[in-house]
């Protein structure tokens, strides 16, 4: 079985699907003979051909504006947007037509595509570079919104995001792309949205992030006391969000600790603080803590990991949960 990084088990399952379903094409700015700028598709011209793999102007709301009319038209696009702060130009596209489509028509026009995104900070990008704007997107009823973190989790959710019938947007945390490796099965397989995974099992408080801060979530674990016990989830899924398995989680700790690079106030650790409260009120043994960005925009290179929630934050998020 290969061992695969993010980039190569993307490109792996976009290949794979092309050659099974002829309906599925991919639409951007550079992914053709450069493959995009993370190299994701690289390749995929060569194999397919210029009228499945296809350059575009540099026109986010052109690029989802035709994704979508190629999807009631009957195919499967995967239009890709460059970076996370260029969705900005297609959002009209994607929250009043993509996400509405199904509802005003009563289901008669659905809209099959999977918008690819890369997402999130770390790389030392400039501003509209590193940006998480998933809390937007998952407040568009309609969509579904994705962000793997692990190349196993990214091919089989990305063949999910494919085939399913609705919109769906799929972020991939670029500070992961190269940085991780792990067997990815060369044949077919999906992983359903909306289910959590539980990447550590623990009875003291539990850890709830997504995306690329599941690895400094990790570091922090290593760094406790071997006598706490923390029970980390990776959503993978933002909308459907997997509250069955969080509100499981946190009646059996009776902490929980919420994680995510987005900025904090009205952020997914918002609603999730607030479905443990409507669910778990009476298990909490502490409030729930949000360790996340800042209420500002990314700043550049220097104070990046100052922003974001790295490992030493997370830690103490966690140790001044314990002692409340």
């Amino acid at each position: 079985m290969p061992q695969l990084t993010l980039v190569q088990a993307i490109n792996t399952a976009l290949a794979q699907e092309m050659e099974r379903d002829d309906r599925v094409l991919i639409l951007g700015e550079d992914v053709g003979p450069n493959g995009g700028v993370f190299r994701v598709t690289e390749g995929l011209q060569d194999k397919f051909g210029k009228d499945r793999v296809v350059d575009t102007p540099l026109d986010e709301s052109g690029i989802m504006g035709s994704a979508i009319g190629l999807a009631i038209g009957g195919m499967r696009p995967i239009p890709e947007i460059q970076f996370e702060g260029f969705l900005g130009p297609a959002y009209d596209q994607l929250v009043n037509h993509a996400a509405r489509m199904r509802t005003r028509t009563r289901s008669a026009i659905t809209v099959p595509m999977t918008v690819r995104v890369p997402v999130g900070g770390g790389i030392h990008a400039p501003e509209l570079h590193s940006d998480s704007p998933e809390a937007i997107y998952t407040h568009s009823p309609g969509l579904k919104v994705v962000m793997p973190c692990t190349p196993y989790d990214a091919k089989g959710l990305l063949l999910s995001a494919i085939r399913d019938p609705d919109p769906v947007i799929f972020f991939e945390p670029k500070r992961v792309y190269r940085s991780y490796r792990e067997e990815v099965p060369d044949e077919d397989y999906t992983i359903p949205i909306g289910e959590a995974k539980v990447v550590s099992e623990g009875d003291d408080i539990t850890v709830v992030t997504w995306g690329a801060p599941v690895f400094q979530c990790l570091g922090a674990l290593d760094n406790l006391p071997e006598d706490v016990s923390v029970e980390l989830i990776d959503l993978r899924s933002i909308y459907p969000l997997d509250v069955d398995t969080i509100v499981e989680s946190v009646k059996k700790t009776g902490r929980c600790v919420v994680v995510h690079e987005a900025p904090k106030t009205a952020g997914m650790g918002a609603e999730i603080s607030a479905l443990i409260q409507e669910n778990c009120f009476l298990y909490l043994e502490a409030p729930v803590q949000r360790c996340a960005g800042f209420d500002t925009i990314m700043p550049y290179y220097k104070l990046e990991l100052e922003y974001l929630p790295e490992t030493p934050r997370i830690q103490n998020a966690i140790e001044e949960c314990l002692a409340y």
